[in-house]
Formats: C-alpha cells, sequence, structure tokens
C-alpha cells in the first residue's frame, strides 16, 4: 500500500481527497500546515506528496523546496485554485512532479498520482541495479579486472549482505583496507563510522587504552575520558589490519569483547554496550600461526567467519595497465603535470616486475616517474631505475617465452584499447589466431575497451 501525504490548509479538501485515494488503496495522511506535514514525514513513510499551492501565510513551492533537501527523491504533486502557465511553469521547474489547478478531475488526480509512483519506482528499481551492479562488476575505488579480482569482489559482494565478521588475507600493498571500506559502505552498516586501527603500529601497552578506552585519572596523564575505538565504531564497522600482530593477553581480551559485545574502559567501573561489524586482515596465515601457537584458536574462529583472500600483485598482470593509468591520472591532478601516456618499453618493464610490494609498490612507482618526468610521457628509464634483471631471474625458456607473449598481448591489447581487428593487423597475424592466442593465455580483450 503506497502512502500520501496531503497538505492542505481547507480540512473539507483533505476529507474529500482522503475519501477518494482511500477508495482507491492508498494510505493517507492530512496535514493543515508545514509542521504537521513535517511531523509525517518523520515518522511515516510516504511515497507522494500533494501540497496545495496557497496556504494560510505559507507558500506550496517553498514548502516543496523544504521537502525536497531532506527527502530528494519523493514526488510532490502541487495543487492550486489559481492557475496559470506561469506558475505551471514555476513549480515544474523548481521540482514539481506534476501541477494541477482546483477544481480538479479527480480520475485526472488518479492518474497523476498513479504515473508519478509508477516513475518513483522505476528510479529506485535503477538505483538498486546501478548498487548491484556496482557491487558484482568493481566497487568504485577498486581497480582490477582480472578474474582473480572478480572472485573477489563477488566474495565482496556477497559478504556485504551479512554482518558477520569477515577476515581479509593478503601480502602488504595488496589493498586490504579498500576492501574492508568497500565491505562497510556497501553493507548495512554503511551510514555508521568506519574505523581502523593497525595492530603493529601500536605499543603493546598502549593498546588496551586505544581499543577500550579509559577514564580520567586511570593513569599519568589521562587527564579527561577518552572513547575507545570500539565505542566509536558503535553501530558502524570496526578494520583490525595486522591482527596477528595483537599480543595473546590482548587477544584474550578482544575475544571477551566479541562475545559479550561490550567493552570495560581503563579505570572505568561499569562495561559499555557495544554494536559493531568486526573486519580484520592479515598478511600472515592465521591457521599456521594458531599452529604455531601465536594465535588463539577461539578467537581464529570468532573472526574467521567469512574468509577473503586477496592474491599478489604478480597474479593479476592484467590489472596493471589498469591500475598504472589510473594512478598516472590521480596524480597528474595532484601534482598539476599534464603527462599523457606510459610508453610500451614502459609498461613492458611495469609488466615484467614480480612487484613485492603490490599495488602500493605500484603505485609509489607511478607517482615517482611523474614527478621526474620532464615531458608529456612516462618512459622506460624513469620507471624502476635501480631495479635491473639479474642472474637470479633467468627463468626457463618455456616459461620466459610464454611470459614474453603474454605481456606482448596484453601491450597489443592496451594499446588497440580491445580492438582485435586493429591489434592482429599491428601483429601480423590472422585475426582468428590472435582469438586463440588470446584465449590460450586466459585474454579478455573486451576488458581493455573503454
Amino acid at each position: 500500500m503506497d502512502n500520501i501525504l496531503v497538505l492542505d490548509d481547507d480540512r473539507n479538501i483533505l476529507n474529500v481527497i482522503q475519501m477518494r485515494l482511500e477508495a482507491e488503496g492508498y494510505r493517507v495522511y492530512k496535514a493543515l500546515n508545514s509542521i504537521q506535514a513535517f511531523t509525517f514525514l518523520q515518522d511515516a513513510t510516504v511515497d507522494l506528496a500533494l501540497v496545495d499551492l496557497k496556504l494560510n501565510d505559507e507558500n506550496g513551492i517553498e514548502i516543496m523546496e523544504k521537502i525536497h533537501k531532506s527527502y530528494p527523491d519523493l514526488p510532490v504533486i502541487i495543487l492550486t485554485a489559481h492557475g496559470s502557465i506561469n506558475s505551471a511553469v514555476d513549480a515544474m521547474k523548481r521540482g514539481a512532479a506534476n501541477y494541477l489547478t482546483k477544481p480538479f478531475n479527480y480520475q485526472e488526480l488518479q492518474l497523476q498520482i498513479k504515473n508519478c509512483l509508477e516513475k518513483s519506482q522505476l528510479t529506485k528499481e535503477v538505483s538498486t541495479l546501478r548498487n548491484i551492479c556496482a557491487v558484482q562488476f568493481g566497487f568504485k575505488n577498486i581497480i582490477g579486472k582480472s578474474e582473480g579480482m572478480k572472485r573477489v569482489l563477488e566474495q565482496v559482494a556477497q559478504a556485504a549482505e551479512t554482518d558477520s565478521n569477515v577476515h581479509i588475507e593478503g601480502e602488504s600493498g595488496t589493498g586490504k583496507e579498500l576492501i574492508a571500506k568497500s565491505l562497510h559502505l556497501s553493507g548495512p552498516r554503511k551510514k555508521g563510522p568506519f574505523v581502523a586501527i593497525n595492530c603493529a603500529a601500536i605499543p603493546e601497552t598502549l593498546l588496551e587504552s586505544e581499543l577500550f578506552g579509559y577514564k580520567r585519572g586511570a593513569f599519568s596523564g589521562a587527564v579527561a575520558d577518552k572513547k575507545g575505538l570500539f565505542v566509536q565504531a558503535h553501530n558502524g564497522s570496526f578494520f583490525m589490519d595486522e591482527i596477528s600482530e595483537m599480543p595473546l593477553a590482548m587477544q584474550s581480551k578482544l575475544l571477551r569483547v566479541l562475545e559479550e559485545r561490550e567493552v570495560f574502559p581503563v579505570g572505568g567501573s561499569r562495561t559499555i554496550k557495544v554494536d559493531t561489524r568486526i573486519i580484520t586482515a592479515s598478511n600472515k596465515n592465521l591457521e599456521q600461526e594458531v599452529e604455531a601457537k601465536n594465535f588463539r584458536e577461539d578467537l581464529y574462529y570468532r573472526i574467521h567467519v567469512i574468509r577473503i583472500q586477496l592474491p599478489p600483485l604478480r597474479e593479476r598482470k592484467d590489472d596493471i595497465p589498469l591500475l598504472a593509468r589510473h594512478f598516472l591520472k590521480k596524480y597528474n591532478a595532484d601534482m598539476g603535470k599534464d603527462i599523457q601516456a606510459i610508453t610500451s618499453n614502459a609498461l613492458q618493464k611495469l609488466l615484467r616486475h614480480s612487484w613485492p610490494g603490490n599495488v602500493r609498490e605500484l603505485e609509489n612507482t607511478i607517482e615517482s616517474a611523474i614527478a621526474l618526468s620532464a615531458g608529456d610521457q612516462i618512459d622506460e628509464d624513469l620507471i624502476l631505475p635501480k631495479c635491473e634483471l639479474d642472474n637470479d631471474c633467468i627463468k626457463p625458456l618455456k616459461e620466459a617465452r610464454d611470459d614474453f607473449m603474454k605481456n606482448y598481448l596484453l601491450q597489443l591489447v592496451e594499446f588497440t584499447q580491445g580492438n582485435i581487428s586493429q591489434a592482429a593487423k599491428l601483429a601480423g597475424k590472422y585475426r582468428a589466431d590472435l582469438y586463440e592466442l588470446m584465449r590460450r593465455y586466459k585474454l579478455d580483450p573486451s576488458r581493455f575497451r573503454d
């Protein structure tokens, strides 16, 4: 059942409209002034509003604009006994869904209501579909179309629909905090706070007070009460990076918080209830840490409800051109430069590197190259200048040949933006042969099309 708010200072009109609309199956909220109208908007779900243009000491169009400030998607139909072309145009320009003059035909009113509700519902469905597509095919700030990242995004999409604890594993620099933020912003707690902490960066003596907070006088220097991070993350998400580095004594206290959903501030006399989603991350394998007695098994099972494994950059080299282009655009803007491209030789050097620092290392590499570049493109001499091949990097012939072929194909489709006909001409191959090579090396040219 759709809910309709009717704002008119004439009680008789309100009663007639209510009778007509309720006969059509709508629920009607009647308001004689804007104060009553906004009370209904705050306390009930309203799908459409009918607002009279001339009210006692109030202007219906101005009220409509106030409504749209708080409820921008709510359709508003303006009603008036003083109809004119000018007022109709003004109402529509300022956001009215439609405009009807009194005395109006109730069949026409019902038709306008029906059309507005259908349009509003369609807008909501489009928004929902866009959100679903964003979740399924890539979050706003996550760059990557490789098979490995597609699997990660699918896992994030599934995890975002729940409120279960999530553990993210991945090497340093793979983007664990970015995944955690995407989980938060795509989940039911997105309107709440996102709080993050690196457990390895805080001394053991300070970790408890940071997590749980403290009361004034609890220790030397505690001159005022301080909220702990758990309390700050109430009704939101709490991301704990490098949780494998948390001391065992603190792991025991953390387990109690997760089980009891309450914290005890240092120096406090009572507990504080907290409701937060826990997202943890580590660059170590927690199962191995449990076996080595470095991590509590009961805490492991508490935080390890959903596991997301981030692939290292060396296993998702298809994403390197996309990431490099993204960082080029980002640091061009930051530094006020206008570097147009990364040369083919520079891109080949990026693809050959093993990236022990992963995406973070790649970003630093591009930032450095842009800072040092004096021209309008980045050449290979600006890419990893201290990193040269040595004897330890020599690979077996077949592996080296396969790497070369895959890198060559990557450069080819990146340069032609996925245009296979153009790529085949540049490579001196038939289109069918090039497609076969692309399939052999599991490359999808459509991923490179703008």
